[in-house]
């Protein structure tokens, strides 16, 4: 757990989108995705593109009849319910080092109306909604629950969107 994250800070502070994943983007995402794409920090698209590289590997692994396109799109923009501004690097130590160690004062704060708590424990939902205001309603489904606790009824791509993002 802790070489994990210790792991995410050292990817975050080398975080990039080069031009070939610009050509990715475009490959994956139509204009108004990218939007959506491009409103995250550098930090988490940065991460978003690495979850879908991974996706690309599980889904060629896996050869479930899965579509691939659809996972894909999931991939890149898992975390769009967390904007550019609203949680800086520091900021995304801090919520994750209170929630993860000291989950209740975590709560307490987010009762109280610390933003960004809420945002780190609700992007998946916030960007839910953001993909069904686009007409992604699939994707959306998928999104929203990617941090909830695992469930039997869980559809395939969930499990392999949660496995790539862990990963990452």
């Amino acid at each position: 757990m802790i070489f994990r994250r210790v792991k995410q800070f050292f990817r975050a502070l080398t975080a990039k989108v080069t031009p070939d994943d610009g050509r990715y983007l475009e490959k994956h995402l139509n204009t108004d995705e990218q939007k959506l794409f491009f409103a995250m920090s550098t930090i988490d698209q940065n991460h978003c593109l690495k979850t879908a590289y991974t996706i690309e590997r599980l889904v060629i692994e896996d050869k479930q009849g899965i579509d691939r396109e659809f996972l894909i799109r999931c991939a890149l923009l898992h975390d769009i319910g967390r904007v550019d501004g609203d949680i800086t690097l520091t900021g995304k130590i801090f919520a994750v080092l209170v929630t993860e160690f000291f989950p209740k004062w975590a709560s307490n704060l987010e009762i109280k109306g610390n933003k960004l708590i809420y945002i780190y424990r609700h992007h998946a939902e916030i960007g839910g909604r953001k993909l069904q205001k686009i007409g992604l309603f699939r994707e959306a489904k998928i999104i929203a629950k990617h941090h909830l606790p695992p469930s039997p009824e869980d559809p395939y791509e969930l499990k392999l969107l949660r496995l790539a993002d862990e990963a990452n």
